[in-house]
């Protein structure tokens, strides 16, 4: 696909992404779905308004009523698209920075369209669609307690009393995106103690940027160890991610998060999802529990789509994922979802302390770096440093997506984003020097190929 990349399409508006474009978009995906009727729903950001209009100018242009959901995260979108049996428009740019913003498509399902489905589209995009006459295009109208009903969704779907019996205190950051407007309520509705930062919708993320990694959730920790919180709860700017930070103020790596979901998930025979990014945490995990791990490429939407032909082929798959957050739970629903994530996790922790929650997944190390780039001449001279790097190293390589290197006691990925003008460096080894050596000598192999163009 060359629109639409791991997880919808995404660019700086104003450059890469214009309300033309999306409309464009809206109009293709219209015209594939041949609905009477479709949704159009956004996060926080501040461009959200304006694209979302061209969303809905789109669909209506090819005869679909439109359904104006407003600010809502992600997977409260998805619901409303699977109670509805309506396709939806969401405009978000999920984690990134503020000057983006993105299109996801979701199905009548509820769930991100396939692969083959995205192509379809693409393959509209580039001839002029024909519109409906003049008395025939959509109408729209304006959908209240989209949010509210999601709320109701999560708390009916996961053990509300056992969380409440703990009566936990929990510190959230919604990172101004719309997660502020349901995941408050929501954790409160559980029976927790809520205290937030960054909790005010505003598309201009004055608090911190979108992504939650450990450098913008400075002030989650200090609020969790002022407030003795039990558990910090972080979303990304739609809310279909969260990460977390234990009682002790300390920040839980995303892989160290889904192990202990899956441990809780997992039996013989059973199947995970996750992308080539997948830490040896889970590796551990499956062989231990007699479960197969696939690793496959990075993105939503292909570990989506994997997941539906296991489902097809009668493959038992309780969870997949990433461990940037992004967790699913096949049973509940086919899609990423934070705060249904966050009550999750609410269960373990009312149980034990986060911190040995996430203990037994103790003593792996992770580094993360980019190499950015400023035109396709810079990516392919990255790229081809990296297939070099690879072909004279002792490690063993998976080429799945981008240049994995496993040495056994560690490994290490480079791998082009697909939302951003970066090349993404991954490593984890039990030793942190071992690792941060690993992802040195990747990113400084890259620059040298990136700088010799």
């Amino acid at each position: 696909m060359e629109v639409f990349g791991s997880s919808g399409v995404r660019g700086v508006v104003g450059e890469d992404l214009t309300p033309t474009f999306v409309l464009r978009v809206a109009t293709a995906a219209g015209t594939v779905w041949e609905a009477e009727r479709a949704a159009v729903a956004r996060d926080t950001r501040h461009t959200g308004g304006m694209l979302a209009d061209a969303a809905a100018a789109g669909l209506a242009r090819v005869g679909s009523d439109v359904d104006r959901l407003g600010v809502v995260p992600t997977p409260a979108a998805q619901l409303y698209a699977e109670r509805s049996g309506i396709p939806v428009v969401v405009i978000t740019a999920s984690h990134n920075p503020p000057e983006y913003n993105g299109v996801k498509l979701v199905g009548n399902d509820g769930i991100e369209l396939s692969i083959a489905a995205l192509e379809r589209i693409e393959g509209r995009l580039a001839g002029a669609a024909a519109g409906a006459r003049w008395d025939a295009v959509g109408e729209r109208r304006t959908v209240e307690g989209v949010g509210r009903r999601y709320i109701e969704a999560v708390c009916g779907a996961v053990d509300r009393e056992r969380i409440a019996d703990a009566a936990l205190t929990v510190a959230l950051d919604p990172g101004h995106g719309a997660g502020a407007l349901t995941s408050p309520e929501l954790l409160r509705e559980l029976g927790c103690r809520v205290l937030t930062v960054n909790a005010h919708p505003d598309g201009h993320f004055p608090g911190r940027d979108p992504e939650p990694v450990p450098e913008h959730l400075g002030d989650l920790r200090r609020l969790v160890r002022t407030s003795e919180a039990d558990l910090g709860v972080a979303h990304d700017g739609d809310a279909d991610r969260a990460i977390f930070v234990d009682e002790r103020g300390e920040y839980i790596e995303g892989d160290a998060t889904f192990a202990a979901l899956a441990a809780a998930e997992l039996g013989r025979g059973d199947t995970v999802v996750s992308a080539v990014t997948a830490s040896q945490r889970l590796v551990d995990l499956t062989e231990r529990v007699g479960a197969t791990l696939e690793r496959i490429p990075v993105g939503s939407t292909r570990i989506i789509s994997r997941v539906r032909e296991l489902d097809a082929a009668g493959e038992s798959v309780p969870i997949a994922g990433e461990g940037n957050g992004g967790v699913l739970f096949p049973a509940y629903r086919l899609a990423r979802d934070g705060a249904y994530a966050a009550a999750r996790f609410l269960e373990l922790v009312a149980e034990r302390p986060a911190s040995e929650v996430v203990g037994r997944f103790a003593g792996y190390h992770n580094v993360r770096t980019t190499v950015g780039y400023e035109d396709d001449a810079e990516r392919a001279a990255i790229l081809a440093a990296a297939e070099r790097h690879a072909a004279s190293s002792s490690g063993e390589l998976d080429a799945t997506d981008g240049y994995r290197l496993d040495f056994g006691d560690a490994w290490v990925l480079a791998r082009a984003s697909g939302t951003e003008p970066l090349v993404r460096v991954y490593a984890e080894a039990r030793e942190k020097a071992r690792a941060g050596g690993l992802a040195e000598e990747m990113r400084a192999a890259l620059e040298a190929g990136r700088d010799e163009e």
